[in-house]
C-alpha cells in the first residue's frame, strides 16, 4: 500500500482570510491552491463571490498554458472553470480537483484545498461516491443523468 500524500485543507466562511492564509502556506511549503468554492468555479462571477483577483503578470514558465490562475505568484486551480449557464455538479468538481491534486503532487508540490463549500471538500477528502439522480428541467422533462454528467434516456413523468 502506498503512503498517502499530504494535502492541506483551509475551510471557513466568506471573507475570513482563507485565501491570504493559503497563499502564505503555499509560499512557505511549496504548494499550489485548489479552490473549493461553489461560486468561484464560474467564469465571470467575480463580484459577490469573493474571488481573488488574477495576477496581471503570468510567470514565464506558464505563459503558454493560460488555464492557470495566479494570485500573488501562486497557481490557483478550479477558478473560472464552469459556464454559469450550465449545471456544474459536485461530481464534476470532484473529478477536476482529483486531477489537479495528481498534477500538483506529480510536480513535487503540496496541494492546498481552500474554500467554504464543505460538500466539495468532503468529496475530495472522503472520496465520496455519488449515485446518479434524475434531474428536473425547467421544461418539465425528467432526464436521468450519470454522476459524470452524461445523459441517459428520459424517465416517465412522475405525475
Amino acid at each position: 500500500m502506498s503512503r498517502p500524500h499530504k494535502i492541506i485543507v483551509i475551510l471557513g466562511p466568506t471573507a475570513s482570510g482563507k485565501s491570504e492564509l493559503a497563499v502564505k502556506i503555499a509560499k512557505q511549503f511549496n504548494g499550489e491552491i485548489i479552490s473549493a468554492d461553489s461560486r468561484q468555479v464560474y467564469r465571470g462571477l467575480n463580484i459577490g463571490s469573493g474571488k481573488i483577483p488574477r495576477d496581471k503578470k503570468i510567470p514565464k514558465s506558464h505563459i503558454l498554458n493560460s488555464k492557470f490562475y495566479f494570485y500573488k505568484g501562486i497557481p490557483h486551480h478550479l477558478l473560472d472553470v464552469a459556464n454559469p449557464k450550465r449545471i456544474f455538479t459536485v461530481v464534476q468538481y470532484q473529478k477536476l480537483a482529483q486531477k489537479a491534486i495528481a498534477n500538483i503532487i506529480k510536480c513535487g508540490k503540496i496541494p492546498i484545498i481552500c474554500g467554504g463549500t464543505g460538500l466539495y471538500i468532503d468529496s475530495i477528502i472522503y472520496d465520496t461516491k455519488f449515485p446518479e439522480v434524475p434531474l428536473r428541467h425547467p421544461g418539465g422533462k425528467n432526464e436521468r443523468q450519470c454522476a459524470d454528467g452524461r445523459k441517459k434516456a428520459p424517465l416517465a413523468d412522475p405525475k
